[in-house]
C-alpha cells in the first residue's frame, strides 16, 4: 500500500479512537457529578397526596361556575405537570 494512504489510515484511526475516548470521558465525568449533586445537594422533594391539600384560588363566585373553576384547574396542572398555580382567576 502506498505509505500515504496507510499514514492517512493511522492518523484517521488515532484520530477516532481519540474521540471515543473523550467522549466516554465526558459520559463518565457527567455521570458521576450528576450522582454527586444529587446526593449531596437533594432537591425538593415532590409532594405525594397533592391532591388532598385545597388550593386556594380567588374568583368570582357568582360570574363563574365551579365546574368552569374544576376544569380550569385541572387544565393547569395538566399542562404544567403540578408546577403551576393560579393566584386569581377574573372574567373579562
Amino acid at each position: 500500500m502506498d505509505p500515504v494512504i496507510s499514514q492517512a489510515l493511522l492518523v484517521l484511526l488515532v484520530g477516532m479512537i481519540t474521540v471515543f475516548i473523550i467522549l466516554f470521558l465526558v459520559l463518565i465525568t457527567g455521570q458521576t457529578l450528576i450522582k454527586f449533586v444529587n446526593r449531596f445537594f437533594p432537591g425538593e422533594q415532590k409532594i405525594q397526596n397533592s391532591k388532598t391539600k385545597p388550593i386556594p384560588v380567588f374568583y368570582d363566585e357568582d360570574n363563574i361556575s365551579k365546574s368552569k373553576m374544576v376544569a380550569i384547574i385541572a387544565a393547569v396542572e395538566a399542562v404544567t405537570n403540578g408546577k403551576g398555580k393560579i393566584s386569581r382567576i377574573e372574567k373579562v
